[in-house]
């Protein structure tokens, strides 16, 4: 299961009527850590498939990389509202990104 592709206009139209919880996974292609952080939350994922997760090339996302001032990649950004909550740079585990997004999803 891998993470469906997002693009900038998608998501900026998504978060714009301040909709629910989201996470979307910024990355650069060519990024190692980005592959890893990307291969740990398909296990999420798949561990929950409830946790719905998106991602975003940041070369093709100039806006909102400064709009939300997102320093480097890789980074998952946790949105409430349509507004970033939280921005999470260090992809520690499986189990840590578990437990992050469980609480995100499940605490409403």
């Amino acid at each position: 299961m891998s993470l469906p592709e997002m693009k900038e206009q998608e998501l900026t139209i998504r978060t714009q009527p301040a909709s629910g919880r989201e996470a979307v996974f910024f990355y650069t292609a060519l990024c190692g850590t980005c592959q890893l952080g990307e291969r740990m939350l398909e296990i999420v994922q798949a561990a929950d498939p409830s946790i719905q997760i998106g991602k975003i090339n940041i070369n093709y996302a100039p806006v909102l990389r400064e709009r939300w001032r997102i320093a480097s990649v890789p980074c998952l950004v946790l949105l409430e509202a349509g507004e970033p909550i939280q921005f999470e740079y260090a992809m520690q585990s499986v189990d840590h990104l578990y437990k992050l997004l469980q609480q995100h999803f499940l605490t409403r």
